[in-house]
């Protein structure tokens, strides 16, 4: 290889690498409909970049890797056991019989398969066909009866009663140079291989099928069905191999004769090294060839994440911001001036008798509530205390509703119900948000009489201010705020329209009405302003329960810049 070979060689592996650590950071935590398919795309390519690509990229003269493959009874053990000549691999009518895979290697090629060059998630074990294999390992044996250059690899069967056989099997074929396909006359047609061998196919894996337990009349009818089939699958240079229905020798074999043209293509591949590398050479550029495909589809289904990602996210947002816009509606609409507060406001101007002549002149009103203020001092507390507690329950309320609704949108979302599950305490308010909104609205209440302190401009506005005390006037002003009577019915209307007409009334006998105008203005948004502030707080809560899951927005963009740099290099 020459020096540019060599460079060009290190700057591909570079970007394999990089593809390899985008497909690893790539995560599909949410319940969309294309996450099970994106999972087992992003296995499949792990695991043939960490078995198969990266590997041969970083060894290409390493020996030829024949993955033996194939559906149960197949014969695949029997094959691999009269190939080298001794029984590597256990063999029998008890299903499964090959439990972990069994790597066979001539002892000069042991460096190439002892150490974690490929396969590097199964242990290396070594021992006997009679042993129990093991869970996550794969068996080494040494034979010299196998040409140099060539290892072979007895894997379990595909269609094994046994999901993680059958998951292993498909890893093992992922990881082969050559993929030895043994069938049956009775088998052949099963789907389940056919599905591999397609597979193999569409990523440009070298094929050989073996045709086993054949009886020789049936031969000339089945071989030519197979080569179509082969053909129309993609696959039409595969060579077919047939071995014959026979006797097993006394030592548990086929017979020579019966399997000798398989032999003598598998000597004349393990000893040629052009041979081996236009074996190599194949599987991998298909290999590489279907990376970008692949990665693509890994892509989209990480923007299928993000979208939902998004959809959650925005669920939350959308429901905050109509609970905003409820508090804000709410403000202005009378909500706040019924009930506790009506009440309070009574004490505040005096008697019981007042409010059964509402339909008496403002004038009348104006000199009932001066002479009470001016008489013994007014309940002032509980008005501002109901006051108080009405904003709080009108936040408390809505932050609720926006609550259960995100809750109710996420779990028909992708993606939200499991998340949601994991986080139930979202379907309501935080545990300490009403201490919040109690600390809010008393500090909201103190911005109001801060607001009425600022506008004493001039001696006599001080006075006016003076005579009515701060906290009087603020009650004013917070009722002025909440002036508008949309929201009530009846009587309510006539009297918390007087209520605001008078409060209104008195302010602008001390500050003007222009004046008023804009303090009432300054009072609501400044209480809104708080509103949004704690209910984004509420808001966020979604947004990192969300992200707690991954970030999945560059995601996409990752992977497609990984497999164009892997196109680019690759040319």
């Amino acid at each position: 290889m020459t020096t540019s070979d060599t460079t060009r060689a290190s700057i591909l592996v570079e970007a394999v690498s990089g593809l390899r650590d985008a497909v690893q950071a790539s995560v599909l935590p949410l319940s969309t409909p294309g996450q099970t398919s994106g999972l087992a795309v992003r296995k499949e390519l792990l695991d043939q970049l960490d078995d198969y690509v990266l590997p041969r990229l970083r060894s290409i003269d390493a020996p030829l890797l024949a993955v033996v493959g194939g559906s149960t009874g197949a014969g695949k053990s029997t094959l691999v056991n009269s190939i080298v000549g001794a029984r590597v691999s256990r063999s029998g009518v008890l299903r499964p019989t090959t439990t972990s895979p069994v790597l066979v290697h001539h002892p000069q090629d042991e460096r190439w398969f002892a150490d974690q060059r490929i396969l590097p998630s199964l242990a290396r074990v070594t021992g006997g066909p009679g042993e129990e294999g093991q869970p996550g390992t794969v068996r080494l044996v040494a034979s010299s009866t196998l040409p140099a250059g060539m290892a072979l690899l007895d894997a379990p069967d595909i269609d094994s009663v046994v999901q993680a056989n059958r998951e292993l099997a498909s890893q093992l074929l992922s990881a082969a140079d050559l993929w030895l396909f043994v069938t049956t006359a009775a088998r052949y047609a099963d789907a389940v291989p056919w599905d591999l061998l397609r597979t193999a196919a569409e990523r440009g894996t070298a094929v050989a099928i073996v045709l086993d337990r054949i009886a020789p009349e049936a031969v000339d009818e089945i071989r030519p069905h197979l080569a179509s089939m082969l053909r129309e699958q993609g696959l039409p240079t595969a060579p077919i191999f047939t071995v014959p229905e026979s006797d097993l020798t006394s030592e548990g074999f086929l017979p020579a004769e019966s399997m000798g043209r398989l032999k003598a293509w598998l000597d004349a591949l393990a000893s040629d090294s052009r041979a081996r590398a236009v074996v190599v050479s194949q599987t991998l550029r298909g290999a590489m060839g279907s990376l970008t495909g692949r990665t693509a589809s890994l892509a989209q289904a990480s923007d299928e994440q993000a979208a939902a990602a998004r959809g959650l996210v925005a669920a939350a947002a959308d429901n905050y911001d109509r609970a905003t816009e409820g508090v804000k509606d709410g403000m202005t609409d009378g909500t706040l001036l019924r009930g506790e507060v009506l009440a309070r406001w009574q004490e505040f101007v005096g008697t019981g008798e007042f409010f059964r002549q509402i339909e008496s002149t403002l004038s009348k009103w104006r000199d009932k509530i001066t002479a009470s203020i001016k008489g013994q001092p007014a309940p002032a507390e509980n008005l501002g205390e109901a006051l108080q507690s009405g904003v709080a329950n009108l936040l408390v309320s809505h932050a609720t509703a926006a609550s259960a609704d995100t809750a109710r949108e996420w779990r028909r979302l992708p993606g939200g119900e499991a998340l949601l599950a994991s986080h139930p305490e979202l379907a309501k308010p935080s545990p300490d948000f009403n201490p919040r909104v109690e600390a809010m609205v008393r500090q909201w209440q103190g911005e109001v009489f801060d607001i009425v302190r600022s506008e004493g401009g001039n001696r006599r506005t001080n006075a006016r201010i003076a005579a009515y005390g701060v906290n009087a006037i603020g009650l004013f002003l917070m009722l002025v705020s909440f002036a508008a009577t949309g929201g009530l019915t009846g009587a309510e209307v006539g009297i918390a329209g007087g209520t605001s007409v008078l409060a209104q009334r008195v302010l602008e006998a001390i500050f003007g009405d222009q004046a008023v105008r804009e303090m009432a203005a300054k009072a609501r948004r400044s209480l809104l302003e708080h509103v949004e502030t704690l209910y984004a707080e509420e808001q966020d809560r979604y947004a990192v329960a969300v992200a707690t899951v991954g970030d999945t927005a560059q995601q996409s963009a990752a992977l497609h810049a990984a497999a164009a740099r892997v196109h680019e290099v690759n040319g």
